[in-house]
């Protein structure tokens, strides 16, 4: 049995509960109208950078790993599912569409991991900045006429997503962290022997991180849930 790094579960965990948190502000904020406090600085730097730690993960998992395109169908799978829930939820006006969410964009990565695994770490040093700084720096000018390019970025005038992951810039994210997978983890092993995290906080965010796909897929309908049920109490 593979053993599994403990650091890198507990850090997909707590981006989960980061998630988790911050949707669920953004549900309160919109059936009670503006907090001050759904802006604030940890909300922003979960909300902003959150998806990008969690696909520089993502990269230093799959060089770990085994089967990514089975691992890749699986994820981008879930993610049409979450799609489909999307509209049907959009419909009854509870959430905006999800037409390339984190899973579209992660199982599409890991799906092309193959095409990138044998590179030297020189060369993937070089390809994922040339992948992110595009997707950042003409974010704001990426607009088209039509939805063909939401995968990349490309998107029309007034395009609304509640989930919205383009490969330009995060495929260059997640080469990153198989970047750092390949330079960190030569051995595949803890960088931290020394932590006990069978107990306490690191055995808590580990657990959550080993059923993160899970808990993604679940959490959203959950959270509407109890937010549409708050709304019927008060």
């Amino acid at each position: 049995m593979k053993k599994r790094i403990w650091e890198l579960d507990a850090l997909r965990g707590l981006f989960v509960i980061g998630m988790i948190l911050c949707h669920l502000m953004m549900h309160i904020d919109q059936l009670f109208g503006p907090f001050s406090w759904i802006r604030g600085s940890l909300f922003t730097f979960v909300s902003q950078w959150g998806g990008v730690l969690f696909f520089i993960i993502s990269g230093i998992c799959i060089t770990l790993g085994h089967h990514p395109v089975r691992r890749g169908l699986v994820v981008f799978g879930c993610g049409l599912a979450v799609s489909i829930v999307s509209f049907l939820m959009n419909k009854w006006a509870i959430m905006d569409p999800v037409y390339f969410g984190v899973l579209h964009c992660l199982g599409v990565c890991m799906l092309l991991w193959p095409v990138f695994r044998s590179l030297p770490c020189w060369a993937l040093g070089v390809l994922a900045p040339a992948i992110i700084l595009p997707g950042i720096l003409l974010e704001d000018q990426m607009i088209v006429s039509h939805y063909w390019g939401v995968a990349l970025g490309f998107v029309p005038s007034g395009f609304a997503a509640s989930d919205h992951f383009p490969l330009l810039p995060f495929l260059g994210f997640f080469l990153a962290g198989a970047l750092l997978g390949k330079l960190l983890y030569k051995k595949k092993e803890t960088l931290f022997p020394s932590v006990n995290s069978k107990c306490g906080l690191p055995a808590f965010f580990c657990a959550i991180g080993r059923w993160s796909l899970p808990l993604y897929l679940l959490h959203q309908p959950v959270l509407v849930g109890i937010v549409l049920l708050l709304e019927a109490i008060i």
